[in-house]
């Protein structure tokens, strides 16, 4: 919806943006500064409609919980000792808040691939989201089960870089301790 939207206004309407694909018609003939000028361009779109994606679930995960360490005891006790109150929530509040952001930091990798399916469509980029659209519209098995082992392989690295986010964030996680 976004895509379509924003390939609407300005890539139709303004003209600021290409259509679609990745390179321009004439990308061969262009210096290696105009080829990175050309990709970028191309690029500035779906970038959006990626960033957008898993943007407004970040966002509200972290107001949620900002909201709620706000109004948690240990801020009360912090301020009431004289600590300022944007000390309290930077180095209290806000630590404490980004522990869920960290876990599901590690899942949004998986929504880059998940996502890239409707964006590459949308885009008319080549990438493995097209393919995997063309693969299920042909009903081409081993390419859509291959699509389906990558994500899983991505939502495992995903687990991966979520837990050592939360070991950075969280003060109580050690790695190595038994």
């Amino acid at each position: 919806m976004v895509g379509i939207f924003l390939l609407t206004v300005f890539s139709f309407h303004l003209d600021w943006f290409p259509m679609g694909g990745f390179t321009g018609s004439d990308y061969d003939d262009f210096t290696a500064t105009e080829k990175i000028k050309d990709i970028l361009w191309h690029a500035v779109l779906p970038l959006i409609c990626y960033i957008i994606g898993d943007f407004a679930t970040l966002t509200i995960t972290m107001k949620n919980n900002l909201m709620e360490n706000l109004s948690a005891d240990y801020i009360r006790t912090a301020i009431a000792k004289g600590l300022p109150f944007r000390d309290a929530v930077r180095k209290h509040a806000m630590q404490n808040s980004l522990i869920p952001l960290a876990s599901h930091f590690g899942n949004s990798l998986l929504f880059f691939l998940s996502g890239s399916f409707l964006i590459e469509v949308i885009f008319n980029i080549d990438g493995i989201g097209l393919l995997g659209y063309e693969s299920i519209m042909e009903r081409d098995y081993p390419v859509v089960m291959a699509i389906v082992a990558i994500n899983a392989a991505m939502l495992l690295v995903g687990n991966i870089v979520s837990d050592i986010c939360v070991a950075l964030v969280d003060p109580r996680v050690r790695f190595g301790e038994a």
